[in-house]
């Protein structure tokens, strides 16, 4: 059978015009580019004839760092994957919030309908980071990022697929709007009020209280300042239910005052270490609540290392060991945070790790990937995996990184040159304690 024509012109430049322009490097991309071409002008129309033939659109993943030349699907959801990674390739925090959301909640005629859903600015990293609480199991409220006066298309679209109902529980109320973050007209809203991230936070914990009618266990203090070390606390908050709070680094708002004496019985911990929030607040805070806990390195990476390590009792992910779901965004992308705040509580529940480069993978995370590698003996079919969602196209993350990340994660057979010490031994812990200290232990087996 004879190619269509224009697969043969195109076979005709790959072969002749090309290679006189461009490097070998260039080559292989554009080949890449012509495979994605070939199967698109397949998909079209096979046999290259006219007539009446239905035309269906085909969006083919191609390999490229350049962020422009990668297509993605509608809201950027995850096209490109590998073995243990999958990407939610969105050029920004608005289509990452709204692909994570339709990957956690899928439409589907027998699936549990939506009750609700949040909206916050796409300039205040902070509303995100606080509402990413109401994404925990008990409310399952995903996050998505609006605008001040104008909803944008990617979050219109999630809305309109999403189809939060209301209901008893939010008494009739759709999608709740934090610092005037607009809404759909055709949907019932209740806005968040205050004129502070304290204030916002206070308002979301308030929600949270009437939404759940139960005490929080604990509660996580945050910088209102320093987005990259905040940002591990929206994965937790969602996972877990209990709320985040800002504070300055020097002084705890009133607001955040006012929601600590309404649990004066739960646990508090502050992530970050001192040169972000310094002993002086550690001492406000102990003065109206009975635990203050500090866990805390000082580089952003660094931190949300410790925090996925990190263990006291019911409270923290303790990952020392393979077998998790884990996301990785960039710190210079705060609000891809709570883009993954479902992720973090559904599916691979897991960590938020925290690259501050798109195109290397920092030292210290290396190890901790190469740490919890997994793996097996005999049977790979009986043995534990890792997984990790890449939050944001190729500017945030580089394809060499998500390469590497995939083999860091990929199972091996215990003996290979390339297993780390989670292969061998479970997981090895690492410090998780408050400014470094070692975790305490946990029962063998437990998780």
């Amino acid at each position: 059978m004879r190619s269509p024509r224009p697969i043969e012109n195109a076979v005709d430049w790959l072969r002749s015009d090309l290679p006189a322009r461009v490097d070998r490097r260039l080559l292989i991309g554009a080949g890449l580019a012509l495979v994605a071409l070939v199967a698109l002008l397949i998909a079209i129309n096979p046999f290259g004839g006219g007539g009446g033939s239905e035309t269906r659109v085909v969006t083919i993943a191609v390999a490229t760092d350049n962020a422009q030349q990668a297509p993605v699907g509608t809201l950027g959801f995850p096209l490109v994957a590998t073995r243990n990674t999958t990407r939610i390739s969105g050029p920004d925090p608005v289509s990452d919030a709204a692909a994570a959301a339709l990957a956690t909640h899928p439409p589907a005629p027998q699936a549990r309908s939506l009750e609700a859903a949040a909206v916050v600015p796409d300039d205040n990293w902070q509303a995100g980071i606080t509402a990413s609480v109401l994404a925990a199991p008990t409310t399952g409220i995903p996050v998505l990022i609006s605008q001040h006066g104008a909803v944008p298309d990617a979050t219109a679209q999630a809305l309109d697929q999403l189809k939060p109902r209301g209901g008893r529980g939010t008494g009739g109320v759709q999608v709740y709007a934090l610092d005037g973050a607009s809404v759909p007209s055709d949907l019932k809203s209740r806005d968040l009020e205050g004129d502070s991230p304290a204030a916002i936070a206070n308002s979301v914990d308030q929600l949270r209280q009437r939404l759940v009618g139960r005490e929080p266990q604990n509660i996580v203090i945050v910088s209102s300042d320093r987005a990259a070390h905040a940002m591990p606390a929206a994965a937790w908050a969602a996972r877990s239910g209990d709320p985040v709070l800002f504070t300055g680094r020097n002084q705890v708002p009133a607001a955040t005052m006012a929601a600590l004496r309404r649990h004066v019985a739960s646990a508090i911990y502050v992530l970050g270490p001192e040169s972000v929030i310094s002993k002086a607040v550690v001492s406000q805070i102990a003065r109206v609540s009975a635990s203050v806990q500090r866990v805390g390195a000082t580089g952003a990476v660094q931190n949300a290392l410790l925090f996925a390590r990190y263990t006291d009792g019911s409270f923290g992910w303790n990952i020392n060991d393979p077998g998790h779901g884990m996301e990785l965004a960039n710190a210079d992308r705060p609000l891809d945070a709570a883009a993954a705040a479902s992720l973090a509580s559904s599916g691979k529940w897991g960590p938020l790790l925290i690259t501050d480069t798109a195109d290397a993978l920092p030292p210290e995370l290396r190890s901790f990937l190469l740490d919890i590698k997994p793996g097996y003996e005999t049977d790979p079919t009986r043995a534990v995996y890792n997984h990790v969602w890449l939050m944001g196209d190729a500017t945030a993350i580089g394809g060499a990184v998500q390469a590497e990340v995939d083999e860091l994660a990929e199972l091996a057979q215990i003996g290979e040159a390339t297993v780390g010490r989670g292969a061998f031994s479970g997981g090895v812990a690492r410090p998780g304690g408050p400014e470094g200290e070692p975790p305490p232990a946990r029962p063998k087996g437990k998780r």
